[in-house]
């Protein structure tokens, strides 16, 4: 058994500028209005675009992002009906193999009292046991996972247009829809700071409700 934190790292190589740039040649196609495009005039293009709420023209650029997660926190994350998704699957993933180190890993909440943490790992090492004592019996990886915990450390590529992943953000960061879940805040509010840096204006107005922490 093997514990680790949950973490994202962003797939794409993102030039922010270049977005901007793409979101407005886009955008600007609807009004014809490609000749008044400067180098400096996607900023404000952009700006524009979100104040009179036209984020439509947000959907011509995607991101793809890699979070590692407990299974709980990545079937809020599937929810999210306009993305696409790749999830590590219990069903076909042996975790008794090699290339897993020969044990399953999972993800604790942060939070926890030192008492709590030791009854979680006295349980998820049983959880260990019987998994693998299911799989050296025969028991095929789709069957032994039902006795698999929602902690369950998984890894799951997520893209989506950047229109969605406003969405996203204001749903699982900034708690407009209510207060979010701890585990997912842990990455949702990094990851959110990440991409107000690599394109500037987007995600800009998403504010973090620290109270949600």
């Amino acid at each position: 058994m093997k514990i680790v934190k949950p973490s994202f790292s962003i797939l794409n190589n993102i030039d922010g500028d270049e977005v901007l740039k793409a979101i407005e040649a886009a955008g600007r196609t609807c009004y014809k209005s490609e000749a008044t495009i400067t180098s400096d005039s996607a900023i404000k293009f952009v700006n524009n675009i979100l104040k009179r709420n036209h984020e439509s023209v947000l959907e011509h650029q995607s991101v793809s992002v890699r979070i590692v997660c407990d299974r709980g926190v990545s079937h809020e994350i599937v929810r999210h009906r306009i993305a696409s998704y790749s999830q590590e699957s219990t069903r076909f993933c042996n975790y008794c193999k090699e290339k897993f180190e020969g044990h399953i890993t999972l993800i604790h909440p942060s939070g926890l009292t030192e008492q709590q943490y030791k009854r979680r790992e006295e349980h998820f090492w049983a959880v260990q046991r019987l998994y693998d004592e299911e799989i050296n019996e025969g028991i095929s990886p789709q069957i032994a996972r039902g006795i698999l915990p929602t902690a369950l450390k998984t890894e799951i590529v997520v893209t989506m247009n950047l229109r969605e992943w406003r969405h996203f953000f204001k749903l699982r960061a900034a708690g407009t829809a209510g207060k979010p879940h701890p585990q997912m805040l842990e990455i949702t509010v990094p990851m959110l700071e990440a991409f107000k840096k690599l394109i500037a204006i987007v995600f800009d107005d998403i504010t973090i409700d620290r109270g949600t922490l």
